[in-house]
């Protein structure tokens, strides 16, 4: 994963700060899942399908904005697919634009803020069903964001008229109030356990692009990348790798030694434990990156069996480094 984080770094030596940042998330309820599902199956029965759906879509998704240019011509771009043991695929994919989208021009690729339900009421459920965080906070203290009382995505966000940026990297998307002309919406939320009609606004809606939400139907975040401070964290977030878990065995009835019964190890989900075994792809980038062999004077790596010792120590192997001089 390192070798990844230093492709992303190059092209931000080269290009610049990238552009946007989209986080698009496998739905279950898609049509093309749901149709193939037999009597009885839920999409968590069939890894196999919502891997081979969600790839198809992802590529969608990848055609769009890199030969439609639905933002604008894609100078370069880089993906990489997590699962966060949750079980369902999502790709955070960096986008480089030939023409950088300017502080001005924000708010006509990306919205913070509910759709008009008269106006377009299709988007609005799409927004509604998909793009809503929470609600956490007081509203919900038990949430799976909160820490120390805090949510960790910092929501609820703050309602502006227009759209600012921020001093940390990350632009303040306009998010109007209901006074200044924004709308709302009752959603059902599960608290404790109890399931209840909760009203929103603006301060709860996750950005997103609407075209993009409309054709996909799916969890889909865009983000502007405002400076270069958060490149680097984005870029590492980006190909930080599997997760982690602690685990091990034991007997009923035997003693726990915490110290010798835990180990830790690579959490590998059925979703993505089935996508590797059709062999489909976890990470790419355009344009390549060539990785040049650095080391000092005749200190190369060696490979060598106990046939072709000999054979290896008389004709040391070139490297890019060796045959460039």
């Amino acid at each position: 994963m390192h070798k990844y984080t230093q492709d992303a770094m190059t092209y931000v030596k080269n290009y610049g700060r990238p552009d946007l940042f989209v986080t698009f998330t496998c739905n279950p309820t898609w049509e093309e899942i749901q149709e193939e599902l037999l009597d009885g199956q839920n999409p968590s029965d069939r890894h196999d399908l919502l891997a081979r759906v969600f790839r198809q879509k992802l590529i969608k998704l990848m055609n769009i904005i890199t030969k439609s240019h639905v933002f604008r011509p894609a100078r370069c771009w880089m993906y990489s697919i997590e699962w966060q043991k949750r079980g369902l695929p999502h790709a955070h994919i960096l986008i480089w634009l030939k023409d950088k989208i300017k502080s001005d021009e924000i708010d006509s690729v990306i919205s913070a803020e509910l759709p008009d339900r008269q106006q377009d009421p299709r988007l609005f459920q799409i927004i509604v069903k998909n793009m809503i965080h929470g609600p956490c906070g007081s509203i919900n203290p038990g949430s799976s964001c909160m820490k120390d009382g805090k949510c960790t995505k910092r929501y609820p966000r703050q309602l502006l008229h227009d759209t600012q940026t921020g001093e940390d990297g990350y632009p303040l998307y306009r998010r109007r109030s209901s006074e200044d002309g924004g709308f709302k919406a009752k959603i059902k939320v599960k608290i404790g356990n109890l399931i209840q009609a909760i009203e929103i606004d603006n301060e709860w809606v996750v950005p997103y692009c609407p075209l993009l939400s409309r054709i996909f139907q799916a969890h889909t975040n865009v983000e502007y990348c405002n400076s270069i401070e958060s490149i680097k964290y984005i870029c590492k977030y980006v190909n930080k790798g599997s997760d982690q878990a602690m685990f091990g065995f034991g007997k009923d009835g035997t003693p726990i030694d915490e110290v010798e019964q835990y180990q830790l190890g690579r959490y590998i989900s059925s979703n993505e434990a089935v996508r590797r075994i059709l062999d489909f792809s976890i990470h790419k980038r355009h344009p390549r990156v060539v990785h040049l062999t650095a080391h000092l004077e005749n200190g190369q790596r060696v490979y060598f069996t106990e046939d072709n010792l000999h054979e290896r120590i008389i004709e040391l192997p070139k490297t890019t480094l060796t045959v460039f001089f």
